[in-house]
């Protein structure tokens, strides 16, 4: 049985890939930060259905917090799939954005990214077989009003994605991003209402955390080996 992580598992996308993986036979390992209790709560869900899953809590931002939970994780077995999806919002104008709003974003997504995956990488590459795959934004392809921060974070994974990508390939590890655009979690709720969601969005309509989730399972499945060092983003024809 193949072992995947997923950070920020709890989250709407999050729970939503960590059920997609579960039915595709892999042990997911949910992870959260503060919300353990939602994590503990998925886990049990999906073992209830079947599946395998047990939570895991540790800070992405914290370097030899996270190094030792993913090592104890690694006594077990490689991890061969692992899903960067924590990530954060402190928005504001450039203008008046405070420094530790820059920090705590780009903290997150892109340091967290190097936190949880530079552990994670060389099991893979002995086992000769690995997928990781970064959720990133629509924000880091078409930039957003208030989000430079999380904009520069997430396009920062691009090129981490894409470079890792090549260093990675030849030993049978795919390293993808998925960018979404406006998909209906709780987090878009104060954001956008249905008429401007209808406006904006040529499908006319929010996206599923289920649809951007089919799009990770892929990623992570064997059928997806020959694609790598690829942004392929899922937002209604929206860019």
């Amino acid at each position: 049985m193949k072992r995947a992580l997923v950070t920020g598992g709890s989250g709407g996308i999050g729970a939503a890939i960590c059920r997609r993986l579960a039915l595709q036979g892999c042990h997911v390992l949910v992870h959260a930060h503060r919300n353990l209790a939602a994590a503990q709560q998925l886990a049990g869900e999906i073992a209830r259905g079947g599946g395998s899953a047990a939570a895991l809590a540790f800070d992405v931002c914290e370097r030899e917090a996270a190094r030792a939970a993913l090592e104890n994780t690694l006594a077990d077995g490689p991890i061969q799939v692992l899903v960067n999806n924590a990530g954060i919002h402190d928005d504001a104008v450039f203008p008046g954005m405070r420094p530790e709003q820059w920090s705590s974003v780009i903290d997150v997504s892109l340091n967290g990214f190097f936190n949880v995956t530079h552990p994670l990488t060389m099991p893979m590459v002995r086992a000769r077989w690995g997928r990781i795959i970064n959720i990133t934004s629509i924000a880091a392809i078409t930039g957003n009003r208030g989000q430079v921060n999380y904009s520069a974070a997430k396009a920062a994974l691009h090129g981490a994605t894409r470079s890792l990508a090549l260093e990675l390939a030849s030993r049978g590890v795919t390293v993808n991003a998925v960018a979404p655009g406006i998909i209906d979690t709780g987090m878009i709720a104060g954001a956008f209402d249905p008429q401007t969601i209808k406006k904006l969005v040529p499908a006319r309509r929010a996206g599923k955390p289920e649809e951007v989730a089919e799009l990770v399972g892929f990623l992570a499945s064997d059928a997806a080996a020959y694609i790598t060092g690829q942004v392929i983003s899922i937002n209604g024809g929206l860019a």
